[in-house]
């Protein structure tokens, strides 16, 4: 019980209470102390007796363990004393053999010393006597007739070769020549098996022999023609780019194993791809379109040249020596060069025909053939007048509604000059980069730009009739929208393609103010068609009032029979004007909308105040006018521009002058909206009632 299981006091007296009769409650029992103790003063002695016999035990066990552990310290010493034993005979043993190694070595240095002489002897004897059947005429010896020792014979007659070269021509001259004619068939003997085992795929043998043949002056030809060998077969399909880089892959995993200077060999493979296979494909490809066709010329020069350069990063994952990037770079060149030279100058050219075709193609489409804007002293004189005064010089052109702006046209100009700046980027030179790219925009500048978007310009300011021309159609608004579009795309491409160009180059700023240039000078001529615009708005307005507004208007006959709230010349005057901003609007972006309406707002007010300013007023035609002021007011609000609001509410204030009491005079004059305003232009306002001259109105006013 207490050796089994952990010891627990509590529990193991309460066993025992419960197995002694009368020491609990168990079968209905009375409970009996008395046993109870009888039984706890036994347990207690057994015990007792018990802890006796197993102290006696555990000092048993005691003494046992003191023993057994003497008896291992001692043997643990005798272990350390034979240990000690051994090492002291095996660093003997090592010094015994250290001696012995150095009388070895020592031994080893003489034999070398006597029998490297003598090797060189016997060597020199076995050169002797071949040199002597070269001598006699006949070679006899079993190396030189026995076709698979061919190796041997190399070996050989590598060495007579350089002998022979330092013997006296007058003398050995025979000899010398059998020699190298030895040496010249065994040469040929040696290409031939390289040349067959490369055929049968035998590494290893190719390895053996161009180990042999390394030795030779042939051995370059060895390397030829594997790698004519490793070309057979290869260029099969169409794209001989791919094909030469599988080729190059493959020959890289297998010249390491053939050759002792496999980078040398793989450079010369890449170096008569480049010159032989590519150079001929690229001069097949470009010399049949280079005087025909630019366009294809160009395209395929584009196209040969990145796929040369791509294969030329692939290869560039290979060992070809140390400075590989000059190899390839030499390489390419050597296939281009004579294409780079002048490929600006093809690029110039094909860009400015292409661009005139287009344009060309464009002004035929419309049947319209292209005036001349002329330069020279006459026509500066004409637009610096034009710039000062705004005024149209020489006959007004119908353009029937034709912007002359397309934006086709625009888009397969800028896509001409982007597949241009491409090829730029590509074929240049790095320092003609910028001046390239600048000859390109220059390009650009003028067709687009020149030819085309201010070719239109000049032709909608042509286009545009005389302030007082009637039902005039208005169609610069157009040529500002296409215009405007036309320069975002512009600004786009300057930025995405020539930038990146020119960024660090002193072209920059030369671009950039080029680009400043000829949009101020496309702006100014935008400013001048649009002023002149608003000029035929206010025209046509003025049309509109002087046809529409009759002088009954304002001065009924009969004053309790109007039935109008506003006249017809104001309804006219404020559709026409909607449809003007709404115009506007869709032909400008940002604050531009917002100059040009101020800008026509302010006019329109104008307009307006000074057709007021015609007519006389009774009170009823006063408060017509009111009316009309306000439609006016109305319609000023589409303009959404603060100052025209403003302007209008200060006329209708104005208008109320025509209707207001004349005891009621001075306080209107007072009130917030009129109380700024010059005196004289209240007074011309209240003149314009009919009962002006009352005396009682002139002395409330006064």
């Amino acid at each position: 019980m207490f050796e089994l299981e952990p010891f627990v006091a509590d529990e193991y007296i309460e066993r025992l209470a419960w197995r002694t009769p009368g020491g609990g409650s168990r079968g209905g029992e009375a409970f009996d102390p008395k046993r109870l103790l009888e039984e706890f003063v036994n347990h207690i002695q057994e015990l007792q007796v018990m802890d006796e016999r197993i102290q006696r035990k555990v000092e048993k066990l005691e003494q046992q363990c003191q023993k057994e552990a003497k008896e291992f310290a001692k043997k643990v010493q005798e272990l350390q004393k034979s240990n000690q034993v051994a090492f002291q005979h095996f660093q003997e043993l090592d010094e015994h053999i250290s001696y012995v190694a150095t009388k070895v070595c020592h031994l080893g240095d003489q034999l070398e010393g006597v029998n490297t002489p003598r090797q060189r002897a016997v060597e020199a004897q076995k050169l002797m006597k071949y040199f002597n059947e070269f001598l006699d005429g006949e070679l006899k010896s079993d190396v030189f007739t026995n076709s698979e020792k061919i190796k041997e014979a190399a070996d050989i007659i590598q060495k007579l070769h350089l002998i022979a070269q330092e013997l006296p021509f007058d003398r050995f001259s025979e000899v010398k020549s059998k020699i190298a004619s030895k040496y010249h068939d065994l040469e040929c003997q040696l290409i031939q098996e390289f040349t067959s085992a490369q055929r049968r795929g035998e590494i290893s043998r190719m390895r053996e022999v161009a180990a042999v043949l390394l030795h030779f002056k042939g051995y370059s030809h060895c390397v030829d023609v594997y790698i004519k060998q490793c070309q057979e077969g290869a260029f099969l399909r169409n794209d001989v780019f791919e094909d030469a880089a599988i080729l190059c892959q493959r020959v890289n995993k297998q010249v390491g194993e053939v050759f002792s200077n496999p980078e040398t060999v793989l450079a010369k493979l890449i170096q008569n791809i480049f010159e032989v296979k590519l150079q001929s494909y690229v001069k097949d490809q470009l010399e049949e379109h280079r005087k025909s066709d630019a366009e294809q010329y160009l395209k395929n020069l584009y196209d040969l040249y990145t796929r040369t350069t791509n294969l030329s990063s692939k290869l560039m994952e290979f060992n070809l020596g140390t400075d590989k990037q000059t190899f390839l770079s030499k390489l390419i060149k050597s296939i281009f060069i004579s294409y780079l030279e002048n490929y600006i100058e093809v690029e110039i050219g094909y860009l400015k025909s292409r661009s005139a075709m287009i344009l060309q193609r464009y002004y035929d489409s419309k049947n319209h053939q292209k005036r001349s804007i002329g330069t020279g002293g006459i026509q500066d004189l004409k637009e610096r007048i034009r710039q000062r005064t705004n005024l149209p010089l020489g006959p007004s052109i119908d353009t029937h509604g034709e912007t002359f702006l397309s934006q086709e046209v625009v888009v397969n100009l800028l896509q001409e000059t982007k597949q241009a700046f491409e090829r730029c980027h590509r074929l240049s030179d790095p320092s003609d980069l910028p001046k390239n790219a600048f000859r390109i925009f220059s390009m650009l500048v003028e067709f687009l730009c020149t030819e085309h978007i201010d070719y239109a310009l000049e032709t909608g300011l042509a286009g545009i009739p005389s302030s007082d021309s009637k039902n005039a159609n208005l169609y610069f608004l157009d040529v500002v929208h296409q215009a405007n579009t036309i320069f975002h795309l512009f600004d786009k491409q300057f930025n995405d393609h020539l930038m990146p160009l020119i960024s660090s180059s002193p072209k920059l700023s030369e671009c950039l103010q080029k680009k400043k240039d000829i949009i101020e000078q496309m702006e100014v001529k935008l400013d001048m068609g649009i002023d002149r615009t608003l000029n035929c708005m206010i025209g046509q307005m003025k049309h509109i009032l002087a046809a529409e507004q009759k002088k009954t208007d304002f001065k009924p006959e009969d004053e309790n029979n109007v039935l109008i709230q506003y006249t017809n010349a104001c309804v006219k005057v404020c559709g026409y004007v909607r449809k003007q901003v709404e115009k506007i609007r869709n032909s400008m972006d940002g604050k531009n909308v917002d100059t040009v309406l101020m800008e026509l707002g302010v006019r329109f007010h104008r307009l307006i105040y000074e057709h007021l300013q015609q007519y006389s007023y009774s009170c009823m035609g006063g408060m017509l006018a009111i009316c009309d002021v306000a439609e006016y007011r109305k319609c000023a609000k589409d303009f959404k521009i603060a100052l025209v609001l403003q302007l209008f509410d200060t006329l209708h204030a104005l208008c109320n002058l025509l209707v207001v009491a004349p005891d009621n005079l001075k306080q209107v004059c007072s009130g917030e909206q009129l109380a700024n305003l010059d005196k004289n232009i209240l007074h011309s306002f209240v003149q314009l009632r009919v009962d002006y001259r009352s005396a009682r109105l002139a002395r409330h006013f006064s």
